[in-house]
C-alpha cells in the first residue's frame, strides 16, 4: 500500500485531538494537519494549525475548505459529528477524500444506547441484563419492581455524563425524573436503558478498523468520577493508564473471541461495517469481560495514553483503514507503561469559571501536556472548558510512568485548578 503525502482535516479542540494531532504530526507522510477548531495546545504544534473561522458541524463549510487545502484525509475527532453523518456527507460530496470515521449508521452504536443494546442481544455478545424505556411511566414502575442494583442510562450523546450508579431506589427514581421528565440531558433521555449493576474491573479497549479487519491499542484503565477513591460524580473521565494488568492476554483473547470479532462481523452483517475507532468499554466481571458501552471513536483521555506507545505510524494506520488495507499494515506496541493525569477547572463537573489565565513551565522529558479546555486570547493562555489540560508520560515500569505524569501536573498553575492523586493507585497496590 502506497500512502500519499497527507493533507489532514481533524475536526475537534479536546485533549483528545491534540493526542492525535501531536502523534499524526511525528509521520514523515504528513504534510500539514488543519485542526477545527483546535485549542491552545494544537495551535502551537510542528506541522499543524488551528482552524477556528469554520464550525465543526458546518459540514459544508469543511467540504469547501477542504478542498481548497487539497485535504486527503478526514479525521472526526467527537462522537458529535459521526453521529450527524460528517463521513456520509464527506463520502457524497468528497469521494476523493479519505474518512478514518464511521457511517451514521455504525454511528448509532455510540448515538443509540438502546440500539446498541438491542445489537448486542441479536449477536449473544456479554452484556448487563437490561430493559429499553420511552415511557416514564414504565420506568418507574420498571424500577420499583427490581430487587438489584442498576445503572440508568440516557440513550443520546450527553457528553460521557448521561450515566447515573444510584445507591437507593429513592437515588435511583431522582435520576430517572431528572432524565425523562426534567431533560437533564435534552434529548437524549428521550429514552433510557435500565440495566443491571455490574461489579469488577473497567477496560477501555480501542480497536483501529477498516470495515472487516482490526488490531487494538493497550488496554486502558479511566477514572470517571471526579475524586480520589471513586467518590463522587462521574466525569468524562479523570486519567488513565495502559496497559492495565487487569486485561491478561487470557481476558484480552476472551474479549477478541466474545466481544470484538462478533461485533465487527455483526456490524458488517447488518450493513454497517465499522470504519475508523471502535471503543469497546468492559466489565471484567467474575463471570468473564462483559460490554458496558461501545463508542465510535477514541476515548478521551484513553487516547492520551494509548499513543504513546504505539510505535507504528498512525498517519499509516489511518490512511489503511480509510482504504480497507488495514491487513497490509504492522502493528507494533512499545513494552513501556503510560499515565495520564487530568488537570480539571474547579467546581467540574458542576459550573465552573473558564477564561482564567494559566502559567506553564517546561516539564520533563518523556512528559507531554495535552491540551484540552484551553485558549490563546490576548496572547495569553486561558482556560475555556471543565476538562482544562492533561499531563501524560511514558515510562519503563507503571509507577514510575505515574510518578513523571504527577511532575507534569506540578508545572501546571491555574486559580482553582483540581486532580485526582489517585490515578493507577489500584494497579500499583
Amino acid at each position: 500500500m502506497t500512502v500519499p503525502s497527507l493533507r489532514i482535516l481533524l475536526v475537534g479542540n479536546g485533549g483528545r485531538e491534540h493526542a492525535l494531532a501531536w502523534k499524526l504530526s511525528s509521520s514523515p507522510h504528513v504534510e500539514h494537519i488543519y485542526i477545527v477548531p483546535g485549542n491552545g495546545g494544537t495551535a502551537s504544534l510542528h506541522k499543524a494549525s488551528n482552524i477556528s473561522s469554520i464550525s465543526a458541524d458546518n459540514f459544508s463549510a469543511l467540504i469547501s475548505f477542504a478542498q481548497e487545502k487539497d485535504i486527503n484525509l478526514l479525521v472526526p475527532g467527537p462522537e458529535a459529528p459521526l453521529v450527524s453523518g460528517i463521513t456520509d456527507y464527506f463520502n457524497q460530496h468528497a469521494p476523493s477524500i479519505g474518512v478514518f470515521g464511521p457511517s451514521a449508521a455504525a454511528a448509532r452504536m455510540e448515538g443509540s444506547k438502546t440500539f446498541s443494546k438491542d445489537f448486542m442481544h441479536r449477536h449473544s455478545i456479554p452484556t448487563a441484563a437490561y430493559r429499553n424505556f420511552s415511557d416514564y411511566a414504565e420506568a418507574k414502575e420498571y424500577l420499583n419492581s427490581v430487587a438489584h442494583s442498576i445503572v440508568i442510562k440516557a440513550s443520546g450523546l450527553a457528553a460521557g455524563k448521561g450515566v447515573i450508579i444510584p445507591t437507593s431506589k429513592q437515588e435511583a427514581h431522582d435520576a430517572l425524573k431528572e432524565i425523562m421528565l426534567n431533560k437533564e440531558f435534552g434529548a437524549a433521555g428521550d429514552e433510557v436503558v435500565i440495566e443491571e449493576f455490574l461489579e469488577g474491573d473497567e477496560v477501555s479497549i480501542l480497536s483501529l478498523c477498516d470495515g472487516t479487519g482490526f488490531v487494538n491499542l493497550p488496554a486502558a484503565q479511566d477514572h470517571k468520577r471526579i475524586f480520589d477513591g471513586d467518590q463522587g460524580p462521574n466525569t468524562g473521565g479523570m486519567g488513565t493508564y495502559a496497559p492495565t494488568p487487569v486485561a491478561t492476554k487470557e481476558v484480552l483473547e476472551k474479549i477478541g473471541r466474545t466481544v470484538l470479532e462478533p461485533t465487527l462481523k455483526g456490524m458488517r452483517e447488518e450493513g454497517f461495517p465499522m470504519v475508523g475507532c471502535l471503543f469497546t468499554g468492559f466489565m471484567i466481571t467474575k463471570t468473564g469481560p462483559k460490554v458496558l458501552e461501545y463508542n465510535v471513536r477514541f476515548g478521551d483521555p484513553e487516547t492520551q495514553s494509548c499513543l504513546p506507545l504505539l510505535e507504528s505510524d498512525l498517519a499509516e494506520i489511518m490512511w489503511a483503514c480509510a482504504e480497507g488495507q488495514l491487513g497490509s499494515v504492522g502493528l507494533r506496541i512499545s513494552e513501556k507503561s503510560a499515565a495520564t493525569v487530568v488537570v480539571a477547572a474547579g467546581g467540574y463537573p458542576g459550573s465552573y469559571k473558564k477564561t482564567i489565565e494559566m502559567q506553564i513551565s517546561p516539564v520533563p522529558e518523556d512528559v507531554v501536556l495535552f491540551h484540552a479546555g484551553t485558549a490563546v486570547k490576548d496572547g495569553k493562555l486561558r482556560t475555556s472548558g471543565g476538562r482544562v489540560i492533561a499531563s501524560t508520560a511514558s515510562a519503563g515500569t507503571l509507577k514510575e510512568a505515574v510518578n513523571k505524569a504527577y511532575q507534569g501536573v506540578d508545572a501546571i498553575q491555574f486559580e482553582g485548578m483540581q486532580y485526582r492523586k489517585d490515578i493507577a493507585a489500584r494497579a500499583l497496590r
